[in-house]
């Protein structure tokens, strides 16, 4: 099958009959084009490593927020150093490891009471793609599982789609446990769960992170700019001084909005995303 014909059974298998001719992220800027923008701290700073950052690319970057309050506090235990040894094993039990300090000890789920499991996220230990979301939904909080409802069916399609298998990537929420009603998180919230994501992402060492939604792509990226005005930017993370290089990251829409909001354009903006991501990793086209 040549590749104008897989791209076409992709489209559909994102429910698309036709895409638009152009999107915004088919094209990675070049390393000259693209500024970095700081991301600063609207409290106090506490002692640790700030969430840093983003950079996009400047014909298409937001206005700089005045003030974008993303510091957390990380800290970094000696197994997040199996991150940097290509033991699928090791960074399993890493991932274990971390899970059960989470549940002992984050500031946030312990004392949290609207959630019956804390889902702290699954996938391959070595994913070279790792999708964030925001929260737990109704559906997760019963199986203790990220993404295995409406939406996780359409993110299962997306990844499908760009010819993965789930087993084959890393899937997590900025948040652990699910907020009351399935409201959006609030910042004290992200700001005593979040370093629990920082944790995972050091372990994990994708190549490529995927934001879904508008609290994941905050986070990671450091911006209070709404999920429609970055989506399709590349931009990148940078972990932690002494961490490792940034990793390159995709925002894109929820799964869940793309369901609320399900046309052409939305659907079109989202695969756009997506082949970006796989002309980046140079995944072959979906047989």
């Amino acid at each position: 099958m040549d590749r104008s014909n897989a791209l076409r059974m992709a489209d559909r298998a994102m429910g698309l009959s036709r895409m638009p001719r152009r999107g915004r992220s088919q094209v990675a800027p070049s390393a000259e084009a693209v500024p970095t923008i700081a991301a600063h701290s609207a409290r106090e700073p506490v002692e640790a490593h700030p969430t840093t950052p983003v950079v996009v690319p400047r014909e298409r970057a937001p206005a700089p927020p005045a003030a974008v309050a993303t510091t957390l506090r990380v800290v970094l235990p000696n197994h997040a150093e199996a991150a940097t040894v290509q033991d699928p094993a090791a960074r399993a039990q890493a991932l274990q490891a971390l899970r059960e300090r989470h549940d002992r000890a984050c500031p946030h789920c312990t004392t949290a009471t609207a959630h019956t499991h804390t889902v702290f996220g699954e996938g391959n230990a070595m994913a070279r793609i790792m999708f964030i979301g925001e929260a737990p939904g109704e559906t997760e909080d019963q199986t203790g599982r990220p993404f295995v409802g409406p939406a996780g069916d359409k993110l299962n399609g997306m990844i499908t789609a760009m010819g993965l298998r789930r087993e084959d990537v890393y899937i997590a929420n900025v948040l652990k446990s699910r907020p009351p009603d399935n409201r959006t998180p609030l910042q004290h919230e992200v700001d005593a769960c979040g370093p629990f994501l920082i944790e995972q992402i050091l372990l994990i060492r994708p190549e490529v992170l995927i934001t879904l939604g508008g609290p994941a792509t905050k986070l990671i990226l450091g911006t209070e700019a709404g999920i429609s005005r970055v989506r399709g930017i590349w931009a990148e993370w940078a972990p932690p001084a002494g961490h490792g290089a940034p990793i390159p990251v995709m925002p894109t829409y929820h799964p869940a909005y793309l369901l609320r909001n399900y046309t052409a354009k939305t659907r079109g903006e989202v695969w756009s995303d997506l082949q970006a991501v796989m002309a980046r990793l140079n995944l072959p086209a979906r047989a």
